[in-house]
């Protein structure tokens, strides 16, 4: 063979190994070899005839057949958890056995007196007997006992925060954990003739009553506006037991007016929307809540009320006034901070900056010159000691984190927002070197 041929047939057979494999082919040898290196490493996949379901769609409207099994399976649920729950002579059983097995004179139970209390105990109250409830009970005692007093009151605790996770759930429509803002008005509506606190209030006043608890929990509770919180949200907070502290017939008056719930407390917050509404048209406009208070909130701050907060036809109705209420009144929580920031925000931007911070204080300005008391004060002096107190990250820049970390947020709102607000930080030091009435 010549060599010409030679070189021709190499050529060849250079192009054969060269010309491009098909991708399916690729892809089916690449699944041939990890099917035969998961087999050989032990590891190849087993085929499943049911694949568990991971979510449960919730039956529509047009569903009734479904909607009826799912109320029959959550209120069958629902007893079931109820019948674990202790009843008064089991906790009067457990209080004896605790009061068997203590150290005289020393309220003290060693784990060793606890483990037999538990197996003298029954099945239900076993499962409030765990060790690790004894180890979260311990309070530095030497020989490492706890306190038979901080035991049944855990187990009484324990005890109550499950029924009435219970019977919250019971008003929960979708079983989904969640209770809607209806929902939370039928659960308070259905509790008030167990308040007794409230039976001199007027059937006629009810629906206010209710709006009015309601709105507290779904400002405190609901940050993400959806018209819905938590059910162990209401366990964790205080606002459920202040409700049902209303139970008790001796209740002090000073008690009563610091609790927002009470029948004094709704009247007073009510009686202040009455008065304010001059016209008796049932609802606020700008003029009339301009008297809210001290009278001394600044026309920038009314303006922007009304148009960030919900409004009919450009007034205020009772439930949007008492989110306001709620956000003045508790300046130092994050939840009314970010209410009162979200208003501030003229630009809508997330941050406050020098041109919104005298966008405000103009007001303040022009209502110093009114007053005739004293100079205005420069804005530039207000500014740094505004940016002072927050210590931003951006230093020209205050967001609602800032506000919240920084502590002062109270004091940074009240300058901005109300006359009577920056006074108060002007004569601080005068204010706090006045003598006390008790004094």
């Amino acid at each position: 063979m010549s060599l010409k041929e030679l070189l021709r047939r190499k050529i060849q057979k250079l192009d054969d190994e060269n010309q491009p494999v098909p991708l399916e082919l690729v892809q089916k040898q690449e699944d041939e070899e990890f099917r035969r290196l998961l087999n050989e490493w032990g590891k190849g996949r087993t085929q499943s005839s049911a694949i568990p379901p991971f979510y449960n769609r919730i039956p529509g409207e047009n569903e009734p057949l479904r909607q009826k099994l799912r109320e029959e399976s959550r209120a069958n649920l629902l007893k079931q958890k109820s019948l674990q729950l202790l009843d008064r002579t089991e906790m009067n059983n457990l209080w004896v056995l605790l009061d068997c097995h203590h150290v005289t004179d020393e309220q003290l139970i060693s784990y060793e007196d606890f483990q037999k209390v538990a197996q003298k105990s029954g099945p239900k109250t076993r499962e409030y007997l765990k060790p690790s409830v004894f180890a979260k009970l311990q309070q530095g005692d030497h020989q490492g006992r706890i306190s038979t007093v901080s035991l049944f009151n855990y187990v009484m605790r324990k005890v109550w925060l499950d029924q009435t996770r219970v019977g919250l759930s019971v008003y929960d429509s979708t079983g989904q954990g969640y209770l809607t803002e209806t929902e939370l008005e039928h659960y308070i509506t259905e509790l008030l003739p167990t308040l007794c606190q409230l039976d001199g209030l007027e059937k006629s006043f009810h629906s206010f009553y209710v709006c009015t608890a309601v709105r507290k929990f779904m400002f405190f509770l609901d940050g993400v506006r959806a018209n819905r919180v938590r059910i162990i949200d209401i366990l964790a907070c205080s606002f459920l037991d202040d409700l049902l502290e209303l139970r008790d017939e001796d209740v002090s008056k000073d008690v009563q007016e610091q609790n927002w719930f009470s029948a004094p407390s709704a009247l007073r917050i009510y009686g202040h929307y009455l008065n304010l509404d001059r016209d008796h048209n049932g609802m606020l406009n700008k003029s009339e809540l301009a008297s809210y208070g001290s009278g001394t909130f600044t026309k920038p701050f009314l303006d922007r009320v009304f148009q960030t907060c919900l409004t009919y036809g450009g007034e205020m109705d009772y439930k949007t006034y008492l989110d306001l209420v709620l956000a003045l009144e508790n300046r130092s929580e994050p939840q009314a901070l970010a209410y009162l920031f979200r208003i501030l925000d003229i630009k809508g931007c997330g941050y406050l900056d020098a041109f919104t911070l005298n966008y405000f204080f103009r007001d303040i300005q022009d209502q110093m010159t009114a007053h005739g008391t004293e100079q205005p004060v420069s804005f530039n002096d207000v500014k740094d000691e505004l940016f002072d107190m927050v210590r931003p990250k951006d230093p020209e820049r205050v967001t609602l984190n800032d506000l919240v970390a920084c502590g002062q947020g109270e004091t940074f709102v009240s300058i901005l927002i109300e006359f009577r607000g920056f006074w108060a930080y002007e004569h601080r030091e005068a204010i706090s070197s006045e003598p006390s009435d008790g004094l």
